[in-house]
């Protein structure tokens, strides 16, 4: 299979020792990079209360990159339905339509937890461990992480829903935010039309960690999907066969189209990577934790936290799919990912303490992917 394209997923992470602008700043610096290295589009991810990432208005960030770039496609990946209503997204992203006309993308995701939903019971949706498979190809899926139920009834998760509603509000079923926001870009919702927003050229996106409502919806609207294995590896998989079954042909796509997403990190070697990666575990695990990310460590931070078996059960799948080293180990561990999935583009995302580094790590990819 010949190379597909590349495109970079952007948390806006802050490091240890900088701060929120710092960490903007350097979210610009690295799209103009990324257009230059030859990478697709530049997405920038949505979250909440948690101090190490500084992404929380997309829309703003968005505007940011895509004035400071000329060419590559820039979007959100994703914005959240659950704490946000079909008008709000559509007005927003017509004006950045309008700004930067044939470049924007709309990548659509639920939430962690909806306006009014109430949280899971303890237990709900989690298993006991069980024993990571290899598939044909060579991809690792490990067993699905299990802690997403307690993850979300953390108090911090508590505060961030009471945070992002108003009092008593309540969010529709997604299937209908959906139908009501393509009637706002199409101009046909009852009695009402988005300005801007009606008729914006911006190419619709639904990202899904699972083979749920998200992929299946995707599928049904013929709509482009992104699925999630930096997120949820071990599901990933499921997720991309259940879009693939529900898909119908749309005026947008004749055949699906699916991206994958995957973490990281390039060096000039593999030991180098592995020294660069050494802040990934504790920060992983002060998002798993409920606490919210951490400023990312540096390396020598990173080896002073203390491990129980308990942290290392809590990060293993996600620092197990993490894809480190030199160039050319990582091409081949994403081509790898590529033909498991089937993937029709990989969406990289790479956190590094040092820019510099993070920047070197996107263009060596790039260099032997073939983007330059």
């Amino acid at each position: 299979m010949p190379p597909v394209p590349l495109s970079v997923l952007d948390l806006v992470p802050v490091t240890s020792g900088s701060d929120a602008a710092g960490a903007l700043r350097e979210t610009v610096l690295l799209a103009r990079a990324a257009e230059e290295f030859g990478y697709r589009r530049y997405w920038l991810a949505e979250h909440h209360l948690n101090p190490g990432v500084a992404g929380s208005a997309p829309a703003l960030v968005i505007q940011a990159v895509a004035r400071a770039t000329s060419r590559i496609r820039v979007g959100s990946g994703a914005v959240l339905l659950g704490h946000r209503t079909p008008l709000s997204v559509v007005e927003e992203f017509g004006i950045l339509d309008a700004f930067f006309p044939g470049r924007i993308d709309l990548g659509l995701g639920r939430s962690g937890r909806p306006r009014g939903a109430t949280p899971p019971a303890a237990g709900a949706g989690e298993a006991g461990p069980g024993e990571g498979t290899f598939t044909d190809e060579g991809l690792y899926v490990p067993p699905p992480f299990t802690g997403f139920g307690r993850l979300v009834r953390s108090p911090r998760f508590e505060r961030q829903a009471e945070l992002l509603q108003q009092p008593g509000a309540r969010t529709p079923p997604y299937a209908d935010q959906l139908a009501e926001l393509f009637d706002l870009l199409a101009g046909t919702s009852p009695g009402a039309r988005a300005v801007p927003g009606e008729g914006a050229d911006v190419e619709v996106w639904i990202l899904g960690s699972s083979g749920g409502e998200s992929a299946e919806l995707a599928g049904e609207r013929g709509l482009p999907f992104a699925a999630n294995y930096h997120v949820s590896p071990g599901t990933v998989l499921e997720a991309v066969a259940a879009y693939r079954a529900a898909f119908k042909p749309s005026p947008v796509l004749a055949e699906p189209y699916v991206v994958v997403s995957a973490d990281v990190v390039v060096g000039e070697d593999d030991a180098t990577a592995r020294e660069l990666a050494a802040g990934y575990a504790p920060w992983v695990r002060s998002i798993r934790s409920g606490e919210g990310a951490i400023a990312y460590p540096t390396p020598e931070e990173a080896r002073r936290h203390r491990w129980t078996d308990e942290d290392r059960e809590l990060v293993a799948d996600r620092v197990d799919t993490q894809f480190v080293g030199s160039a050319r180990t990582v091409a081949e561990r994403l081509a790898v990912l590529r033909r498991a999935t089937g993937a029709d583009e990989l969406l990289v995302t790479t956190i590094t303490h040092d820019h510099t580094d993070r920047v070197r790590s996107y263009e060596l990819l790039a260099r032997e992917w073939g983007l330059l």
